[in-house]
């Protein structure tokens, strides 16, 4: 979807640029491509050659002319064939020579900056296979270049401080996902299995996403959907039922236009039992103090510590077994992350996913996760769902 040219988080990015002394960024992970240019690839081919002046470069695969014309920020726009009858080899190679092109026909030889420690990427649009770069593609840069650096800290500090355009964007996400949420509380059955529950949520999303307020052209949903004794950390979904008593826990990413959410929500078609009860309250607590101590200045080691402290507290020493607060933006996991091992401070314009947990041995447990941006006033909760899932009141129970 067209948005107007992010001036705010490009100067940023220049800025940094100008600090290392770069020439430019070369981007194709498709997270960076759409932070860069405000395009979201379909196949992950694709390259951002982004100068520190002057226009970037868009290096496309050919049938997304009309997509990379429509939203990309710059009209310099290269294209390269899926497939060539003059030349056999794969796209990837044709996309590396026009990058090659574009550095060399502008004098960016100097030092450049590619994405040489990724770590995790987002997805390109067709989701299910995300492409990476090849050896070839690294070791051609370093045969133009006087001196080849990696990216990812400089794209890391810039993408840590969201635009207004950025949390604009990041808020229809969160619309979607609050939207589905109601949607799944309103529909769900005890009975059903975790893989409906998950279907109905994802399809939701994706209906009424394309378009949504005509801001959103591609929207999709991936979940994680555990019920009762299922569940756990890292596990599929299955096709366990839906407990009448015993929550339903949704691992959440919606994704609008290359921007993301991560979110736990929860659901209960019944009475919790007693057990889940003092659960759920223990969990708020830690929850509340956690996004309380969140502000500007704090520490992020510090947070890890506290959240892990106060549940060791409540009687679940060494849990979660997974980190407890993160970045999140054109990812869905994204510097910076909290752990006790690591460093750095919260900065106002972050937007950080917290998500305290407790899981049962044998199975069962919860999770509360939100995605909260950090202000000059405090912080701002994104998702409208509430936390506290028992404050969630399904229209069928409404009307019973």
């Amino acid at each position: 979807m067209a948005w107007p040219t992010d001036e705010t988080k490009l100067a940023r990015a220049r800025a940094l640029m100008k600090e290392q002394d770069l020439d430019a960024l070369v981007v194709r992970a498709p997270d960076n491509v759409v932070y860069l240019s405000n395009y979201w690839c379909m196949k992950g081919y694709d390259i951002v050659v982004f100068p520190r002046e002057g226009q970037p470069t868009l290096i496309a695969l050919e049938p997304q002319l009309a997509e990379a014309q429509r939203n990309s920020w710059t009209s310099d726009i290269r294209l390269f064939k899926g497939y060539d009858e003059r030349d056999p080899r794969p796209p990837q190679y044709r996309s590396l020579d026009l990058a090659l092109d574009v550095l060399r026909q502008r004098s960016l030889t100097g030092k450049i900056a590619v994405e040489l420690n990724m770590g995790t990427q987002s997805a390109d649009r067709m989701v299910g296979e995300p492409t990476t770069p090849t050896q070839n593609f690294f070791d051609g840069f370093r045969k133009i270049a006087r001196a080849v650096i990696d990216a990812t800290p400089l794209l890391n500090e810039a993408r840590a401080i969201k635009t207004p355009q950025e949390i604009e964007r990041m808020k229809l996400a969160n619309e979607l996902a609050a939207l589905a949420m109601e949607y799944a509380r309103d529909h769900v059955r005890p009975g059903m299995k975790e893989s409906e529950v998950g279907a109905m949520y994802e399809g939701f999303v994706h209906s009424l996403g394309i378009g949504y307020k005509g801001k959103v052209e591609m929207a999709r949903a991936f979940t994680l959907v555990w019920s009762g004794k299922g569940i756990a950390t890292f596990t599929a979904t299955g096709n366990r039922p839906v407990q009448e008593h015993e929550p339903t826990l949704l691992e959440i990413w919606v994704c609008a236009d290359g921007y993301w959410t991560d979110l736990t929500k929860n659901l209960c078609p019944g009475e919790l039992t007693p057990e889940y009860e003092r659960l759920l309250d223990l969990l708020l607590k830690v929850f509340h103090e956690a996004v309380g101590f969140t502000r500007d200045g704090a520490s992020f080691p510090e947070l890890d510590r506290l959240v892990r402290a106060r549940i060791a507290e409540g009687g679940y020493p060494g849990q979660p077994s997974h980190p407890i607060c993160h970045g999140v933006g054109a990812r869905a996991h994204e510097f910076p992350y909290a752990h006790q091992a690591g460093s750095g401070s919260m900065r106002n314009g972050m937007v950080l996913a917290i998500e305290p947990g407790i899981y049962w041995p044998g199975g069962g447990g919860l999770r509360v996760e939100d995605n909260f941006l950090i202000t000059e006033n405090g912080t701002e909760k994104l998702c409208s769902y509430p936390d506290d899932f028992r404050l969630a009141q399904s229209r069928s129970s409404t009307h019973a």
